[in-house]
């Protein structure tokens, strides 16, 4: 998935470099490859990946087919944080600072990643990916230290944020659903087989109740009486 979110992004900073030159890599921006770069560049370099703990959801969810059936369960995406840092390379300062400048632009005119700019892959999620761009880092990282770990000297740069989600697998098969009511065998004290009918599940009543009866009122009220003398003729409480 990291790979389709690297093409999503590339998709969105070309729109920043001078027409018809330049590009955008995500190579790691050591001295060795600062040395071979020969062209105005984009350099995006994925530095940490970090799990969104905040939107973590526990359970199951139902894939439906067209009826509504469910036809599969699955656990629920987990969503990363890839933070990228944004560099630009040039001859010339001041043209590394335009170049920066102009992604700059092109990133706060998006909060989430242009759909029609996605991957067949991050497309299939139909789910908003949402785009962060200059907000400070937390205080376990440090630009300074990224930079002393590639061994190159502090550049400006952008800390680029995408939030994405992850499928979790596997998926769940479920039974086919039930079309047809429960039969009852009935077997005689000879232990001949009889009849099997068919019972429908959660049949509605629709004979009365013995206490609706006339029958079952009668023998109400009898049994009140009887509770109210008690088993000798008196009254009891």
């Amino acid at each position: 998935m990291i790979h389709e979110v690297d093409e999503a992004l590339r998709a969105l900073l070309r729109g920043a470099l001078p027409e018809g030159t330049g590009d955008v890599v995500f190579e790691a921006p050591t001295r060795d490859w600062a040395a071979r770069r020969n062209a105005p560049t984009l350099n995006s370099y994925l530095y940490d990946i970090r799990e969104d703990v905040a939107r973590r959801e526990r359970g199951a969810f139902a894939e439906r087919g067209a009826d509504g059936t469910v036809l599969r369960r699955r656990q629920p995406l987990r969503w990363f944080r890839l933070s990228y840092l944004l560099t630009a390379w040039t001859n010339r300062p001041e043209d590394e600072h335009r170049l920066l400048s102009a992604a700059l632009g092109t990133l706060l005119g998006h909060e989430v990643l242009p759909p029609d700019g996605l991957p067949d892959a991050l497309a299939a999620l139909r789910t908003t990916l949402p785009l962060s761009v200059a907000v400070p880092p937390p205080e376990s990282r440090s630009i300074a230290d990224i930079w002393s770990a590639l061994g190159g000297e502090l550049k400006p740069s952008l800390d680029v944020v995408l939030t994405v989600p992850f499928p979790v697998s596997p998926t769940y098969e479920v039974a086919p659903p039930v079309t047809e009511g429960a039969a009852v065998g009935i077997r005689g004290l000879d232990g001949e087989q009889g009849e099997a009918r068919p019972r429908m599940l959660r049949k509605q009543r629709t004979e009365p109740l013995p206490a609706e009866t006339d029958w079952g009122r009668a023998n109400a009220h009898r049994d009140d009486a009887h509770r109210s003398t008690g088993p000798q003729g008196k009254g009891t409480r």
